[in-house]
């Protein structure tokens, strides 16, 4: 008897919390794309699929990453901005083509490592927000980077000198000017086809982060890894304006509280990530997050890092700046408020 009467208040206390549960309001995520790898794996879903826990309000989130619903990272912009989803991870090289002001903090040459990127970003995040608000119907909730873009190459390279007539993977424009500055051929690739197309030929080289890489292959089909930072792939988490507007304040400033520490302990992981990574690529120890592999490391010159750090001034910052002013006539003047003071340019 008593054993049954647990039983009943075993099943009533399960039928509350799903009855509580049922009455949270229930939000749609497109989450980042599972091939990017471990930072979308163990730390942005399950943040998402146990939202109501971790920012203490009664919402749920449905989450799915874009590759999994068929969206295509580059229509990020146009998916927030049309509602279908309530939260929608960007990636701000890849909705560039759409919006230029978003890869304002990420030019060739400017974020290339951790502690400058967190600045620059920090910096720009409000008139990020701005822009964001009010030409997408979007709020920010946060920013994070997968870490510094780096080479992977199928054929044997000493030096960014050995870009000249190779075909180098790129995934923006700023990047792919930056690569014809060097007489490489840039080619636009996904990041879910690269691994196929080095395996095919279709490039020779080919640039992102070393644990994203390493998580879809990459090395399997390259030979030469070379550990430059280009720049430092940054992504944003955002949601429906609407959707956040009609959020009661105080769950507003929760969630605003529980980003704001996720997005901390992002930036930790993903450097943990990249120098892991770096490791695991040319079968270094430790070598704990990723598969270990005997790539050929290419030491880092100092004069190719002074290739990249004056790529600033003389190729990114210029072109993209022209770019960005045709699209929003404040553009370039926001960028050399905000992130000029940080480089020491005016």
């Amino acid at each position: 008897m008593k054993l049954f009467k647990f039983a009943l208040s075993a099943a009533a206390l399960a039928l509350g919390l799903s009855a509580a549960h049922a009455d949270n309001l229930k939000l749609r995520a497109a989450g980042n794309l599972v091939a990017t790898g471990l930072i979308q794996q163990n730390k942005e879903q399950p943040f998402f699929e146990n939202f109501a826990k971790n920012t203490g309000t009664p919402i749920d989130v449905d989450y799915k990453p874009m590759d999994v619903l068929g969206v295509k990272d580059a229509d990020g912009l146009r998916t927030l901005k049309s509602g279908l989803f309530d939260i929608v991870a960007l990636r701000l090289a890849q909705v560039s083509r759409d919006e230029p002001f978003f890869l304002g903090p990420d030019i060739v040459g400017l974020s290339t490592d951790y502690d400058t990127a967190r600045k620059v970003v920090d910096a720009y995040r409000e008139a990020f927000d701005k822009r964001l608000q009010e030409r997408y119907g979007g709020k920010l909730l946060g920013i994070y980077s997968f870490g510094p873009q780096v080479l992977f190459c199928k054929v044997p390279v000493t030096g960014l000198a050995d870009l000249k007539g190779k075909k180098v993977r790129v995934y923006d424009a700023s990047l792919a000017k930056f690569i014809e500055k060097l007489g490489g051929i840039p080619v636009t690739i996904s990041f879910g086809e690269t691994q196929q197309a080095l395996e095919r030929g279709v490039t020779d080289c080919a640039i992102t982060g070393p644990s994203s890489a390493n998580s879809a292959g990459w090395p399997e089909v390259t030979t030469h890894f070379m550990p430059i930072g280009f720049q430092i792939s940054l992504n944003a988490w955002t949601m429906n304006l609407n959707k956040w507007n009609a959020l009661p304040a105080d769950q507003r400033a929760k969630i605003t509280e529980a980003f704001k520490k996720f997005e901390d302990e992002v930036w930790v992981y993903s450097r943990d990530l990249y120098e892991d990574a770096v490791r695991c690529n040319v079968g270094k120890d430790p070598c704990k997050t990723v598969k270990k592999f005997a790539m050929k490391e290419v030491p880092v010159k100092p004069a190719d890092q002074q290739i990249i750090r004056d790529a600033l001034t003389t190729v990114s910052l210029p072109i993209w700046s022209e770019q960005c002013d045709k699209s929003y006539d404040k553009c370039s003047a926001i960028w050399k408020q905000v992130v000029g003071p940080i480089v020491g340019l005016k």
